[in-house]
């Protein structure tokens, strides 16, 4: 049995052990305690322990979890933790009966054959989804025998990065059930000396908090310990579920007498800068709001709230300007403006009135806002001594004008021309992140999705109060010549107040007595430059003390921020440039033992004479590029997606997966052999897939007790004159009058313009429209002479982004963000199903807490998915009635 496993990472985490597809129980009143206490499904999770040592800003966490199966029988046990996106993990190690079996870093491509080779013989098992907006959930489940122990550990490490005046340490707490000895520690060592430190948590009362947290600072050292007893964790005094369930978060900044500070430590220096109390640079700022008809409803409402709030946040010497970008471009004002009282009035008026309509011009919208900065600059419209920011925000791709990503680039790059930054706003799902985040970073600024949900005009207004308030422009870090090498990023166009710069590298001569940092910058007023000298000697005696945290942390937070940085460089480069960056960070990626997107972590296990083994890949934010993809082709038919999914399978149920909520919404849909099925249907795409249903050999007519199945599949693209009929003995191809028959017997991939076909052999079918749409046909084989079932397929939608708003179908209505409340969970029928009332789309239901399968990476035996029952053909969850669905042909 092999797993493979993604752990992506934050300062966040969750640790959890519990069966697969076990269900949180409501809570239960104890009655007598049991000696079985905390024991759920046969296992007992009796310790885990979070700890955090962070020295100057680099963190070092390690999360482990003990367990001892009680059955009498082998158990299966799950290890969930909930990482930053931001980190790396460096090691993750499995311990069963005292036998340890440690992880090693490979490159991607050799960890790829050891992986192959187990699933090849037919062994996986793992699953690894985004967990929400910070966060990625890592889990990994072993077999345990009856009466052994299993710890699991598992170590990362990541830069805290300064946002709005603190750090942050952000963990994700839910163990699911009660833990007899559950502890988060942290153990901060900080050279300026900690200023603040505090720590909450939204899952428990501050009053019951305060009895189980200790937290203290002190000089240079801070301690935080969360150590909850039993009975602190039940969720009321009779209950044996858990309260723990929810985020916990420390907090905490250093003292800022001297603007800077420079660390060295075994011939390796950090720089950290960080001023205060200088004068605001004023901006010019101009927001670029897409008002295409997809951002109609709350996406509108909320952004112009955001606006609304920014507004009221605009200092008197800022220049603004808003440009709005559909069809066509329109413009608030033909110049910038100041930001006084009257004008500020005005634009209140204008965004109130904005609306939407229309298609999506990005290039032209962008172009106007950079034209309308550099003309202010040369005519000298504001002041000398400012600075001037572009912020777009947009919730789809371009398409009318020019609509090509790389000309888009091209367009941008050329007229801002280094002058001053660009940030992307990507709000939701249906848009190409890769292609903002891209053009942001050349522009030497960033991309960050805004998520669709009811805090949207608060992310908004957050990401605007980080580059508010600029204190310095053309900020250079600069050093001894001839004294560094490998010096990380040490050139930026602005600080912006409540951040930090942060520069690393490598000194040339270890025995210098003396060390040099100077930091020049553009004020409000005047031209600064900040100087920082080091007495090598005494920085060693007083680095000594902190021996007690990791000596080589100062080395490691240089191959960290190195790393980062040749990885965010290559999405820029291509050719020869990117095989440089490439070999780069691979290089520093197996030196340091960092899981990132070029390495994997292999773990090999020996069980019953065979191997198992677990691979741990590093994905990232968006789709990723032509390159990765092919690198990591090997994992499309077990790799669940990192974004929301759709899929039908068995007899047949429909999976929903709601990720904004962390679960899934099924129903069945009950109907006779041969009805055919609307699955999708986008008429602007031109994408239409359809099912029909076959039932059992010897045709069963007792509806309550037949199975039925999906036994062909109809794919079309009406714009490309593709058809594609699937069924569990071929897969017939039709390109206009042309035809071709494949066997499921093959291993093949097909490509053409806009489409590529990958055949499994007997396993699954992999279609992809371009960079947006992706299928996957999953193949169910039985024995032939089986009395009763028949071969069947299974249809999951992986990727659904570029399809438009208009898509419906019984799978295809769901494509578009809609939310769900579950309240008053109680006892049903079925005393292991719980049932509960949820109100979605205006409806109220009763839903039954139950799971499916998900096959795409075993077909086996699949991986079991908890979602919510709705009864009756769907009815209140699908748009009218399960019938308006039944179509009379398959295409």
């Amino acid at each position: 049995m092999a797993f493979a496993w993604w752990p992506c990472l934050i300062l966040a985490l969750l640790s959890s052990l519990a069966a697969p597809g076990f269900p949180r129980s409501p809570s239960r009143p104890l009655g007598k305690r049991s000696l079985l206490e905390g024991v759920v499904n046969g296992i007992e999770v009796y310790s885990t322990k979070i700890s955090c040592k962070v020295t100057s800003r680099f963190a070092h966490n390690v999360v482990t979890t003990r367990a001892v199966n009680r059955a009498d029988t082998a158990k299966e046990v799950s290890f969930d933790v909930e990482l930053p996106k931001t980190a790396f993990v460096t090691n993750f190690t499995l311990t069963i009966d005292g036998v340890t079996y440690p992880g090693n870093v490979k490159e991607k491509e050799v960890a790829k054959k050891q992986y192959e080779k187990a699933v090849s013989q037919g062994k996986t098992a793992g699953l690894v989804k985004a967990s929400g907006r910070k966060l990625e959930k890592f889990t990994v489940s072993v077999n345990v025998a009856a009466g052994s122990k299993v710890t699991f550990e598992l170590t990362y490490e990541e830069l805290l990065k300064r946002h709005k005046g603190k750090y942050e340490m952000y963990l994700k707490v839910q163990p699911k059930q009660l833990v007899k000895h559950f502890e988060i520690e942290a153990d901060i060592y900080e050279p300026q000396g900690i200023s603040t430190l505090d720590a909450e948590a939204s899952f428990i009362t501050n009053d019951l908090l305060g009895s189980a947290l200790t937290k203290s600072f002190s000089g240079k050292k801070g301690h935080v310990s969360f150590k909850p007893s039993m009975d602190q964790q039940r969720s009321c005094p009779t209950c044996t579920d858990s309260l723990l369930n929810g985020n916990f978060i420390i907090t905490y900044d250093v003292n800022r007498e001297s603007p800077a500070n420079v660390q060295i430590v075994n011939g390796y220096f950090v720089h950290f800068f960080a001023p205060q109390g200088l004068p605001v640079v004023p901006k010019s700022v101009v927001f670029v709001i897409d008002i295409s008809g997809s951002m109609h409803g709350r996406k509108m409402e909320q952004t112009k709230d955001a606006l609304l709030k920014i507004l009221d946040d605009m200092k008197e010497l800022d220049y603004l300007n808003f440009i709005l970008f559909s069809g066509d471009v329109t413009t608030w004002k033909d110049d910038l403006v100041q930001a006084t009282p009257e004008n500020i009035q005005e634009a209140r008026i204008f965004v109130k009135n904005i609306h939407d309509q229309g298609m999506t011009n990005i290039n032209d919208g962008l172009m106007r806002a950079i034209n309308m900065l550099n003309k202010a600059r040369e005519e000298q419209r504001v002041p000398e001594r400012s600075t001037s920011i572009v912020i777009m925000l947009t919730d789809g791709d371009a398409n009318i004008g020019e609509s090509r990503p790389e000309k888009i680039q091209e367009n941008v790059r050329n007229a801002i021309g280094g002058k001053f930054p660009l940030y992307n706003l990507g709000f939701g799902n249906n848009l190409n992140y890769n292609f903002l985040e891209s053009m942001a970073l050349e522009n030497h600024g960033l991309a960050r999705r805004i998520y669709e949900d009811s805090d949207a005009n608060l992310q908004l207004q957050g990401f605007y109060e980080e580059v508010a308030t600029p204190l310095l422009t053309s900020v250079e870090l600069e050093y001894p010549e001839n004294a560094i090498q490998d010096l990380t990023q040490n050139a930026y166009q602005h600080f912006y107040d409540g951040s930090e710069i942060v520069v690393a590298g490598r000194l040339l001569d270890e025995d210098m007595n003396n060390f040099k940092a100077d930091v020049k910058g553009h004020g409000a007023t005047n031209d600064l430059t900040f100087t920082e000298e080091v007495d090598m000697k005494e920085m060693e005696k007083a680095l000594k003390e902190q021996d007690y945290i990791f000596g080589n942390y100062i080395e490691r937070l240089w191959a960290y921020l190195t790393i980062e940085q040749l990885l965010e460089k290559r999405k820029n480069a291509h050719g020869e440039e990117k095989e440089n960056l490439t070999a780069q960070a691979l290089d520093l990626s197996l030196k340091y033992h960092f899981v990132t997107p070029l390495t994997s972590m292999v773990v090999t296990k020996p069980e019953d004479n065979e191997d198992q083994t677990a691979i741990a890949d590093k994905p990232g934010e968006g789709p990723v590029d032509t390159e990765a993809a092919r690198s990591t082709a090997y994992l499309t038919s077990y790799q669940p997606p990192q974004t929301p999914y759709y899929y039908v399978d068995g007899d047949p149920h429909f999976i929903i997966q709601v990720p904004q909520k962390d679960d899934a919404i099924c129903f069945n849909i009950d109907e006779e052999p041969g009805t055919v099925l609307r699955l999708i249907q986008d008429p602007i795409t031109g994408l239409t897939v359809n099912g029909q249903i076959i039932g059992e050999k010897g045709g069963n007519s007792d509806s309550k007790t037949r199975k039925t199945y999906f036994g062909k599949l109809g794919i079309a693209n009406a714009h490309m004159d593709f058809r594609m009929e699937v069924t569990p003995e071929k897969i017939i191809l039709g390109n206009g009058a042309a035809q071709s028959t494949l066997s499921w017997l093959d291993t093949v991939t097909i490509t053409q313009d806009g489409l590529s076909v990958t055949i499994n052999r007997k396993k699954n079918m992999v279609v992809s429209f371009g960079d947006g749409v992706t299928f996957v046909v999953v193949l169910h084989q039985v024995w032939k002479k089986h009395p009763v079932h028949q071969d069947f397929l299974g249809f999951y939608v992986v990727d659904s982004h570029r399809m438009s708003a208009q898509t419906h179908g019984l799978l295809g209505q769901f494509f578009h963000p809609f939310d769900f409340k579950v309240s008053d969970i109680h006892r049903g029928s079925d005393p292991t199903k719980p049932d509960a009332t949820m109100v979605v789309k205006n409806h109220r239901l009763t839903v039954t807490r139950g799971s499916q399968k998900d096959y795409r990476k075993d077909v086996s035996f699949g991986t079991k998915v908890a979602c919510w029952f709705v009864h009756n053909n769907g009815e209140g969850l699908i748009d009218g009635v399960h019938s308006n669905y039944i179509i009379p042909e398959l295409f």
